[in-house]
């Protein structure tokens, strides 16, 4: 499968040589596409000088910090114009392990969705304190629960997407960030019929640079999933 990896960055300048190496060590034939939001860092000014020994990096550069969900749904346009048949999202701070996409990927030959999971096999989180850690598990029955979505991790960002589901997801209708970006677009997948699968994962937390998990981010996810409940029950989907 021609597979595009979609890693959104924002100052990480520390991580995204590692991230580079890492990935095309696993599968040289990879593409991968970094959205930057005018890292102050100058994350861009390092990919650029990475780019210039592989021809498969691409580079999208954005004026400011426009958010998660906008810089997801870009590069997933972008894919689609190009036509690629797989499309993996990855975080850029190195907790989602590129060994992994492989698996995610061989997953869409029999499947639409394929979720990197951290709680299909009980709990796979490394680092995270407790308090995060009761909080995520939390949040993920919460959306199950709600929603009805039979996914055990709805808000994990490790995940591979075939062409054909993407393109029947209108991306227009979709306005939510983080958290609630990733559990927005599994129930939308989840709501066309979509096969979907969760492959375990073992989760690392970044151990250089910051988190971008903020409190607007958790509430902006309890309230979609009430959002999407409203949806489903009035069939505006």
């Amino acid at each position: 499968m021609k597979t595009l990896i979609i890693s959104p960055t924002y100052n990480e300048l520390k991580n995204i040589e590692s991230l580079i190496e890492q990935l095309f060590s696993v599968d040289s034939n990879f593409h991968l596409l970094l959205i930057d939001d005018n890292s102050p860092d100058g994350t861009a000014n390092k990919i650029k000088e990475l780019q210039s020994k592989n021809d498969n990096i691409h580079l999208v550069e954005r004026p400011q910090k426009l958010g998660l969900g906008t810089a997801y749904l870009f590069g997933f346009k972008w894919a689609l114009d190009r036509d690629y048949d797989a499309i993996v999202q990855m975080d850029a701070d190195l907790s989602h392990n590129p060994n992994d996409i492989p698996k995610l990927v061989s997953g869409l030959l029999n499947n639409d969705l394929v979720i990197g999971s951290r709680y299909i096999q009980g709990v796979s989180v490394v680092n995270w304190p407790i308090r995060r850690l009761i909080l995520s598990y939390g949040a993920n029955m919460y959306s199950r629960l709600i929603t009805g979505m039979p996914i055990n991790d709805g808000t994990g960002g490790f995940k591979a997407w075939k062409k054909s589901l993407l393109k029947k997801i209108e991306f227009s209708r979709i306005k939510s960030q983080g958290y609630s970006f990733q559990i927005e677009m599994n129930f939308r997948a989840w709501r066309l019929g979509a096969k979907i699968i969760e492959e375990p994962i073992i989760f690392v937390d970044r151990t250089i640079g910051e988190s971008k998990m903020s409190t607007k981010i958790m509430y902006e996810a309890i309230w979609m999933v009430w959002r999407l409940r409203i949806w489903k029950l009035f069939r505006w989907l």
